[in-house]
């Protein structure tokens, strides 16, 4: 059986590498197996389950930690990660803007400021509407 660190870093290095790495850094000095439960829970074993598909993952997890409404370091690189397994920028804006009804308008709203940065860093704005 697979190793569940190297299990849950494999879906890290196709989805959020960069920003898993960060994170480790970020707690080397006060929690390091912090950084190596974020691995080994969700994203091995959550995140490789086959009922679900990561794409369908990754917009679920942008629309929870929009609800939370405190979040927005995790949810960057959320949204970072629905983009890179394929989810369009209008599929997170219509995600985010749901959870207004759901999270409320101040949540949703924090959420899209997020998500205007990652597009914005990204050069994908404007986002066009359709007619």
């Amino acid at each position: 059986m697979e190793d569940r660190y190297e299990k849950g870093m494999n879906v890290l290095r196709e989805i959020n590498k960069e920003n898993i790495e960060n994170l480790f850094e970020d707690l080397e000095d006060i929690a390091p197996d912090l950084g190596r439960f974020v691995v080994e829970f969700p994203y091995s074993e959550i995140y490789t389950r086959k009922e679900v598909d990561l794409k369908t993952r990754e917009l679920c997890t942008v629309a929870a930690i929009t609800a939370l409404g405190h979040a927005q370091k995790e949810l960057y690189d959320h949204v970072h990660a629905a983009l890179k397994v394929g989810n369009s920028p209008k599929e997170i804006v219509e995600i985010i803007m749901q959870m207004s009804a759901y999270a409320g308008f101040p949540a949703a709203i924090n959420g899209m400021m997020t998500a205007k940065k990652v597009f914005k860093e990204l050069d994908l704005l404007p986002i066009k509407k359709e007619e």
